[in-house]
């Protein structure tokens, strides 16, 4: 067995097992960053961030996510850009009239990784265990779905009721993972529901389990040989497994992918995409993203409470500056809501920089000639909010206002973001996109954001709240459409936050890793393992 040094980020995956004291029968291949185990084909994935927690019902977030989904499935899944809601444990499933009941049939063929069939008991443990738990993804259907409103109907066929129409229900599905409950049952103590079992083992039906690792370092999952759904790009290519090995520096992820010491990495900064760009033997996946950042007035406090204000701080900012920011790989917004949701409509005479406008606006508030400070607060260690109040302050030194930029610990934030005594004038944020269905945007603009950090404008409106309302509880697209395109409308007369940009995702490779696909519903820097395999 043959170990190789990786430069400047330490261990290759293979000397990093080792190093760890883990054994992996493997052969290194010359200038591959990829392992060679029983003829098959190891990937390593260069990863930022440990994973800490293997439950997908405790741990919910981009890196926990990709790991998660090698071994847990949902009942549906999103796939391609613009994302669509595919069958996966569910070969179908079908809505009432008025959306309250929604009834899916499991595919037969789904077991779970020690043979277990996946069926309808398991599905309903699943959310009442992820409900109960109340973590990770349990927020997203805590609101209107209970566990005595999910029914078996009969082996292969479950059903979920609600009290109020739930039309938006089944884009959240993605995110919900099944679990095995003869295994979990069997961990469990002291009514933990096996969280403490479940943190480092699993009870998963997807086509990846954990052979081995070393927490905070390096994670060894390997393949399914009689992995139920078969292999998308055929059992001859599969992969025999991953490597995910933690490289915690994006310099480190940049020089172990240009050395050929990882095979894929995410995470990169716009400078290090920059510089891997032209290396020949690497491909950069460079996608429309679904996260958009704005910069968030507080609504109902301090000087930002008058929409004058607001107005003329949105049409003096520099938009144009903030594709720069990810040297052009970033989209601005044309409404307050990402363009990959259902429903995305350009709003008309959407904000951009005219100075003459915003002094305007300017002259019908009590500081006509300027003479004011505003904070802005962002996340700690994120450059590109840190640079955004940059632009901000230079954009709005045309109007005689200054700026007080505060970098903030995220926990700080989110306390901030509690109540409107406490909130900044301006809080620059990213949000994430969870769903296709709009209510995932509009729910920030709702009353019950209040409290919640990405409802830390404290937006104040009784019928956009109205129209949120009907919005979520109404059954027909038809009928939806045209109360989402009101909505964007309503919030943009509003002013609520200087609608921002959405980046790209970006992601980069080696040219033999094949069969990446961009599904832009998904967590940042995610990769379907299951689909990819190396072609040299």
């Amino acid at each position: 067995m043959r170990t190789r040094k990786l430069i400047g980020a330490g261990p290759t995956a293979l000397a990093a097992l080792v190093a760890a004291g883990l054994a992996l029968a493997a052969t290194s291949t010359d200038g591959m960053a990829y392992e060679v185990e029983n003829g098959r084909k190891i990937l390593v994935w260069g990863g930022r961030t440990p994973v800490s927690n293997f439950d997908p019902h405790q741990r919910f977030d981009s890196p926990h996510h990709v790991f998660q989904s090698a071994i847990y499935e949902p009942l549906v899944k999103y796939k391609g850009s613009p994302s669509e809601i595919v069958p996966w444990l569910a070969e179908s499933w079908e809505m009432n009239d008025d959306a309250t009941e929604w009834t899916f049939k499991l595919d037969p063929r789904a077991k779970f990784q020690n043979g277990d069939p996946v069926d309808a008991e398991a599905v309903k443990y699943s959310f009442a265990r992820a409900l109960e738990i109340n973590k990770a993804v349990a927020w997203m259907l805590s609101g209107n779905l209970k566990e005595d409103a999910i029914e078996v109907v009969d082996a292969h066929t479950v059903r979920f009721k609600f009290d109020v129409p739930s039309p938006s229900f089944i884009g959240y599905l993605p995110w919900w993972m099944i679990v095995n409950p003869k295994q979990v049952e069997a961990q469990a103590a002291d009514g933990d529901l096996g969280q403490a079992w479940m943190m480092t083992n699993t009870a998963g039906s997807g086509p990846f389990r954990v052979k081995q690792f070393r927490a905070d370092a390096v994670y060894q999952l390997e393949a399914l040989d009689d992995y139920w759904r078969g292999w998308p790009q055929g059992e001859d290519k599969r992969l025999g497994g991953v490597i995910y090995q933690v490289i915690r520096e994006p310099s480190a992820q940049r020089t172990a992918l240009m050395t050929k010491q990882a095979d894929i990495v995410e995470g990169l900064t716009t400078a290090d995409y920059q510089q891997v760009a032209n290396v020949p033997g690497i491909v950069i996946e460079n996608n429309v993203g679904a996260s958009p950042f704005a910069i968030k007035f507080n609504y109902q406090d301090g000087p930002t409470k008058d929409v004058n204000l607001r107005r003329a701080i949105a049409y003096a900012f520099d938009y144009e500056a903030l594709p720069e920011l990810y040297s052009g790989d970033a989209t601005l917004m044309t409404s307050p809501f990402p363009s990959v949701l259902n429903g995305h409509v350009e709003v008309a005479d959407f904000p951009r920089r005219d100075l003459e406008k915003a002094k305007a606006y300017l002259a019908k508030t009590e500081w006509a000639d300027g003479g004011l400070e505003l904070e802005y607060v962002h996340q700690q260690g994120n450059d590109e909010t840190r640079r955004v109040g940059l632009i901000l302050l230079d954009s709005l030194k045309d109007l005689g206002i200054s700026v007080r930029i505060t970098p903030l610990l995220w926990a700080n934030m989110v306390a901030n973001a509690q109540s409107i005594e406490t909130a900044a004038d301006m809080t620059g944020l990213f949000m994430a996109t969870y769903t296709s269905d709009p209510d995932s945007a509009s729910s920030q603009y709702h009353k019950s954001a209040w409290g919640q950090w990405f409802g830390v404008s404290h937006y104040d409106n009784p019928e956009v709240f109205t129209l949120i309302e009907k919005g979520r509880t109404t059954a027909a697209w038809d009928q939806r459409a045209p109360i989402y395109a009101e909505i964007q409308n309503r919030i943009t007369a509003d002013q609520p936050e200087i609608f921002g940009y959405v980046p790209n995702v970006r992601l980069a490779h080696r040219d033999y890793v094949k069969g990446y696909e961009y599904t832009s519903i998904k967590t940042s820097g995610f990769a379907d393992f299951g689909s990819l395999w190396i072609e040299d």
